[in-house]
Parts: C-alpha cells; structure tokens; sequence
C-alpha cells in the first residue's frame, strides 16, 4: 500500500536511524511528555490530559499514515492485535498519568521500568543475557532509593502502567510485523482516544476547550505519543521486544532527568549512580543483542536448532528482518 510523501519521508528519516537511537528518542519523549503536562493539572486533571494527548496523537498519526482498515481483512489478527494495543494504550496512560499525580516521575517511571524488564528476563535464555539485566534493576532500586515516601495509591497505579507497557511491547510488535508503516498505531492510538473519552471529559468538561490546555496537550501529544511510537514502532521491526524491553530502561533516568529539569526535583548521589548503571546495562544488552542476532543469522542458514525448530525468539528475529 503506497504511503503519502510525508509519511514517505518519515519512513526514510527512521530508516537512518540505528535501532538503539530510536529507542532513545522514543524514551526521551515520552518521559519529556510526562514532565510538561503536569501543567494543565489543575484545570483538566490526569484524565483530561490523557484524553486530549491520545485524540491530538490520533487525529495526526492518521493524517500522517492516512490508514486503510479494510485492507486488514485480509491480514490474519490484524484487528484484534490493533484494539488490544489501543486499550492496553488507554490503560497504561491513565495509570501512568494518575500515578504521577501522587509519586514523584522519577519513581513512577523506575516501577514502570519493571515491566519491559519482565520480558527482558523472560526472554533471556543464555546465561550472559542475564548480566546487564541485573545491571539495570541494581540501578532502578538505587534511583527509586531516595528516602522519600511512597504514597501506596501511587505505586498501585505505577505497577499497573507497567504491566500495561509489557503487554503493549509485545502486541506493538506483532502490530508491527503484521501491518505496513504506522497504521496500526494511528488507529490503536484513536481507539485508545475514544475508550478514554468518558472518563476525560466527566472529569474536565469545558475546560477541554481552554486554548492553554490545548496547547499544551498538542505539544505533550507529539513529543510523548507521535513522535515515540512511531519510532518504537519502527525499532520492534529491527529487534525482538526482549532486546527493546532492556534498552528502554532508560526510562527511569529520563524520569528523573526531566523531573529535575522541568519540575525541580533534585536527586541524591546514590540516584545518579542509578541512573550510571541503568544506561551502562541498557549500551551492554545492546552489543549483547547484536551478538544473538549475527548468531540467529548463522543458525538460519545452517538450518534451524534444537531439533529442527526455531526458538521463540529467533522465530521472532528473524520474522523481524523478513517482514521489512
């Protein structure tokens, strides 16, 4: 299906890319969304900025990918792979957003961390695998050890938003083997929009239309949903999620970075050293991911292992590379 220019131009931009930077540029927008909208808190609250920020997103990722649903009759799972990533989108941001409401970001991205390191560790199956993952949670529980309280609301709705971004890591990447471009995603993200709705629009009412919020909602909208899906979207065709669910660690030092420079919250030493061990785990599952993948390579052509069938992950690796 032939895409428009801009979208066109977009596929070619992120085809530059190396995966690991679109993760990064994924990481940082999200959690730059995160820190921003607590501007329009106290005139639309958690729910409204969610609802605005996934009908902003929606209405320019379908402009931009211009989807055709009915081609996807065809496509085996298309549709219910799509309307589980838009309720799993849905429930994960209402969670996230709510908990950031009681938790400081930092903290709320560091449990949310718990869930892609969930399928890191499940998805791991050489010994070596397992080094920078416990790398990575060493330095999430020096992050989150700062000594401040925890309200257990707060943490309820951060674990939530975890098991919801586990679950959407791995139907996005079915999403996105069995779908071209980002169609999938602009409709996901719409349907996210309309599940949100009620709850939205009770909470806010007209102040949704307030030309401040909406401002505000357009920007955390592109810089936390347009722009990081997309590029996630892209970088689950080039590498399993086990390998992506380890790279977005990140997330917990992108919390706190934002969380410092945008709403002033401070950390101590020990936190920074987390934030060191996160993204020293997050470049070591890299190199040791692109290792896996050269020897997924060598299996494929040699035949397949373990008694002639493929592992879970290399059947996931190589139907990455084949479907782009």
């Amino acid at each position: 299906m032939k895409q428009n220019s801009v979208a066109q131009g977009f596929s070619g931009a992120m085809a530059k890319i190396p995966a690991p930077g679109l993760v990064l540029g994924g990481v940082c927008g999200i959690q730059f969304g995160a820190a921003f909208s607590p501007r329009i808190y106290p005139q639309v609250g958690a729910p409204g900025v969610v609802f605005l920020r996934l009908l902003i997103a929606g209405v320019l990722l379908c402009a931009m990918w211009r989807p055709r649903p009915q081609a996807w009759n065809s496509v085996k799972g298309a549709w219910w792979t799509v309307i589980g990533a838009g309720v799993l989108l849905a429930a994960h941001h209402l969670a996230f957003y709510e908990a950031v409401k009681h938790i400081p970001l930092g903290a709320v991205a560091t449990i949310e961390f718990l869930g892609p390191f969930a399928i890191a560790l499940a998805g791991s199956r050489r010994a070596v695998d397992l080094l920078p993952a416990c790398l990575a949670v060493g330095g999430v529980l020096l992050l989150g050890g700062g000594g401040v309280p925890l309200d257990p609301g707060g943490l309820a709705l951060a674990s939530v938003a975890a098991c919801c971004w586990a679950d959407y890591i791995l139907v996005s990447s079915r999403m996105a083997r069995r779908l071209s471009g980002g169609q999938g995603l602009a409709v996901a993200v719409l349907i996210a929009a309309l599940l949100s709705a009620p709850y939205g629009i009770t909470h806010a009412g007209s102040a949704l239309l307030d030309p401040h919020v909406l401002w505000v909602a357009a920007l955390v909208a592109v810089a936390s949903s347009v722009l990081p899906y997309s590029l996630n979207l892209e970088a689950l065709r080039r590498i399993p999620p086990r390998v992506f669910g380890v790279l977005t660690s990140l997330e917990p030092a992108a919390g706190a970075v934002f969380g410092l420079l945008i709403l002033g919250q401070r950390l101590a030493w020990p936190q920074w050293l987390g934030i060191a061990a996160v993204a020293l785990a997050s470049v070591a599952a890299t190199f040791l991911g692109a290792g896996e993948r050269r020897s997924s390579r060598v299996q494929a052509h040699d035949g397949p292992s373990h008694g002639g069938q493929l592992s879970p992950i290399e059947s996931d690796d190589l139907t990455g590379r084949s479907s782009r």
